[in-house]
């Protein structure tokens, strides 16, 4: 096959996150799309080398090539190409859908999966012992942008979440990633909101894994503050709440409420208690000053009725 038969699309490249440090894979090809990677994975060196210029990885299931003939041998073959992502489709919502993957049921997938996304990941290190974890893909279904095959749809997934099987500390999100092509776009949105939703149906409240990254705590942040205001506004009868209540309502450890509320000046007086108080009025006012969407990232109504089944 001539090498001249793969088209590579170069993409838009998000900004680089803050404290980025060399990588041993300098830039990714993932399907047709290339670009820049921004920390070291633990590809083994005897299959990538120490140090690589441009890794070629299966949009589909990730498996990796560092020479393009392999790479397209691999994509005219790889089973995944038309066939659902592994694992159970939970929840759909548009044209995006999110697949539970059983970390010891696919774990080949979910360790090249894992190996991808350190590329973009500064603190995360598990990524053989899958075992233990549930992967959330997030997928975007829609016509597929390939310059090659233009006339085929193409599911594809655009990031995840990770979550541990049984967490003492009742977190709901191990590690995180929208993949750089698909940023900026509120799409980390959906896999929090994803995550708070599954704490809802366990019936345990829980949060992410700390501590969170530097573009981690940006974006949950701003989730939490959208979050606790939507919950509060839509509170009946009741002018004002605890954190104590706030993190019930909202399903939030009560410390991340307060990271929330710190930066949104909404704190009423204290009760007679000692209480922290939060002010539906100024959470109204907040709003409304800084144009904050309120419409949920999640939809109830979009997770598939057996998946709510068994999770009862």
């Amino acid at each position: 096959m001539a090498a001249t038969t793969c088209s590579v699309a170069a993409s838009t490249r998000p900004t680089l996150p803050p404290k980025s440090v060399g990588s041993n894979v300098r830039h990714v090809v993932l399907g047709d799309l290339y670009f820049r990677t921004w920390y070291p994975s633990y590809y083994p060196e005897e299959l990538v080398g120490r140090e690589i210029e441009k890794l070629y990885v299966c949009q589909w299931c990730f498996k990796y090539c560092r020479d393009v003939m392999p790479f397209l041998a691999h994509r005219k073959l790889c089973h995944a190409r038309d066939e659902p992502p592994p694992g159970q489709m939970i929840y759909l919502k548009d044209e995006y859908t999110i697949q539970e993957v059983d970390g010891e049921e696919d774990q080949l997938f979910c360790q090249n999966l894992s190996l991808f996304a350190k590329l973009f990941l500064d603190n995360k290190s598990v990524f053989f012992d899958v075992a233990s974890f549930n992967y959330y893909l997030l997928v975007h279904n829609g016509p597929h942008n390939s310059i090659s095959h233009p006339e085929q749809e193409r599911r594809q997934i655009i990031g995840f979440f990770s979550k541990e099987k049984m967490s003492w500390d009742n977190n709901n999100l191990a590690c995180i990633l929208v993949f750089p092509p698909w940023q900026r776009r509120g799409l980390g949105k959906i896999l929090m909101g994803i995550s708070y939703e599954l704490s809802r149906l366990e019936g345990r409240i829980g949060g992410p894994e700390k501590p969170l990254s530097e573009l981690g705590r940006i974006g949950y942040l701003k989730f939490w503050q959208a979050r606790v205001a939507s919950t509060i506004l839509t509170v009946r009868n009741k002018t004002a709440l605890s954190v104590d209540e706030t993190a019930e309502a909202c399903w939030m450890l009560a410390e991340d409420v307060i990271s929330a509320i710190e930066g949104m000046g909404v704190l009423g007086a204290r009760r007679a208690d000692g209480s922290l108080v939060v002010s539906k009025g100024k959470v109204r006012e907040w709003v409304a000053r800084n144009k904050i969407d309120l419409t949920p990232p999640v939809d109830e109504e979009g997770f598939a009725e057996d998946y709510l089944i068994e999770e009862e």
